[in-house]
């Protein structure tokens, strides 16, 4: 009785609309129930079997997958990325001959932090954007963690490839249809055509809305792409806890799920003698819980409307999935937090809808040096419209185009033909407003003309965003 009261507690607290829980104890799944509904428009309800986008969850759950074709030896986590995919290349070439699978999957490759994600946005698909990987600076080799979607993607098709297969049939052969996880895929399609589906919500002004942009993953399909149910993430939650067999039967090789689920790699050293580094295996975040006992976990934010999470005590044959149709407001993480706290404790230790809730605030802050900020009252005049008017090049995220449209200009990146009119701020300096993924609402951008330049912020944070004339 205490999980489904603390159900209500956070969600009346986050206001989020739709959630669903499942939780597995020594092989059986001992709770699953849908709280809410799978859209404010319509009030239709949640229930055990909703298909929820995962997000992030997506990368544990593509680890599984892979590690299925380690135990059978179509590759071995240390396999380089271009032994399958030679196509791929980062900016260093020795870099690029011996980056593996299992680096991308501890995002230790060098890569910046979600490297290519701002090409997705753009409207780039999958192999556009591996292809534009190598254009961008790389750091220190299995020196750090910088976390990237595209880099575990490129991973990923590397072993789509040695098995001969797509990811998202690869993803199905190998997990969801042993499993009888009939409500799941890595395809986006899959999610949308299922009768019973959550779709996304985000806040504006205080309010939780129906997304006006639903998030299309499929680009990035093995870092974010899978949809399921609770019902179906308890056969996987029970898959792991098993090392690897389900319903009596061998799917995973052991020694293949190990590496994935243990600590391969310090992901966020700690910073003082008395604090606690982050650890990761290969697609999971590993842990100590504050009761001794190891776990293993991770979670997953749309700003567009998802945030999941799961928590696994392999000692103990116990985990939780909590899955929601809103943006990451830490709502399925302090669920899943008070009940392994009261698993282990028999109450919780910390106010987790609080702590959560701060600590992913940051996610769904706007973006960009003049969010939230007054325009000049007395600005620099611009030039005539037409004399910032024309293509300008770039080689990492293509051409944009400036248009005069009436008595304003519009500015077009990427293929996607993303569309942006341009307000002027001040002098050559434009502002535009976008909205996706990396931006959530209230965000705004700088678009600066320097004589047959033109910088645009929201692209330039490591360099990349200077367009010429």
């Amino acid at each position: 009785s205490a999980l489904p009261a603390y159900v209500k507690t956070v969600m009346d607290a986050s206001g989020v609309p739709g959630l669903s829980v499942a939780v597995v104890y020594q092989d059986e799944t001992v709770f699953a129930e849908g709280y809410g509904v799978r859209s404010l428009t319509t009030g239709e309800p949640v229930d055990r079997d909703t298909v929820f986008q995962l997000a992030s969850v997506s990368k544990s759950v593509g680890a599984t997958v892979i590690a299925r074709e380690v135990g059978k030896g179509t590759v071995a986590w240390d396999t380089p990325v271009v032994t399958n995919l030679p196509g791929f290349a980062l900016a260093d070439p020795w870099v690029t001959q011996h980056v593996t699978i299992a680096d991308l999957y501890t995002h230790r490759s060098g890569l910046y932090e979600h490297a290519g994600d701002e090409l997705e946005d753009l409207g780039y698909d999958r192999a556009d954007v591996l292809k534009r990987l190598r254009l961008t600076p790389l750091g220190a080799f299995r020196a750090e963690e910088n976390y990237t979607n595209f880099g575990l993607t490129a991973a990923a098709e590397s072993v789509a490839k040695a098995a001969g297969l797509d990811w998202a049939a690869l993803s199905q052969r190998n997990l969801y249809q042993p499993l009888g996880m009939d409500s799941t895929s890595s395809r986006f399609d899959d999610f949308t055509a299922s009768k019973n589906h959550a779709v996304g919500h985000v806040p504006l002004n205080g309010t939780w809305q129906v997304t006006s942009l639903q998030r299309q993953p499929d680009a990035q399909s093995p870092a974010g792409g899978v949809s399921s149910s609770a019902k179906d993430m308890a056969a996987w939650l029970k898959l792991v806890l098993a090392g690897g067999s389900f319903g009596g039967e061998r799917i995973v090789a052991e020694d293949a799920l190990t590496p994935a689920i243990t600590a391969q790699f310090v992901s966020k050293p700690a910073h003082s003698a008395d604090g606690r580094a982050g650890l990761t295996g290969y697609g999971f975040n590993v842990g100590t819980t504050p009761g001794g006992l190891p776990s293993i976990s991770h979670s997953g934010a749309f700003a567009l409307g998802t945030g999941t999470t799961f928590t696994m005590l392999p000692g103990q044959g116990l985990g939780i999935v909590v899955l929601t149709n809103g943006s990451p407001v830490g709502a399925a993480e302090a669920i899943a937090a008070q009940f392994i706290d009261l698993a282990q404790f028999g109450e919780p230790r910390q106010e987790w809808w609080k702590l959560a809730n701060a600590m992913l605030a940051p996610l769904m802050a706007p973006v960009g040096e003049l969010a939230g900020k007054p325009a000049p009252n007395d600005p620099t005049p611009a030039e005539p419209l037409a004399a910032y008017a024309g293509v300008y090049d770039n080689k990492y995220f293509g051409a944009a185009k400036v248009t005069v449209a009436g008595d304003h200009l519009e500015l077009t990146v990427g293929p996607g033909a993303v569309v942006w009119p341009l307000s002027h701020w001040d002098g050559g300096v434009f502002t535009y407003r976008p909205y996706h993924e990396n931006a959530p609402p209230g965000s705004i951008g700088k678009a600066t003309f320097q004589g047959t330049s033109l910088v645009l912020e929201l692209l330039d944070t490591h360099g990349l965003g200077t367009f010429t004339r």
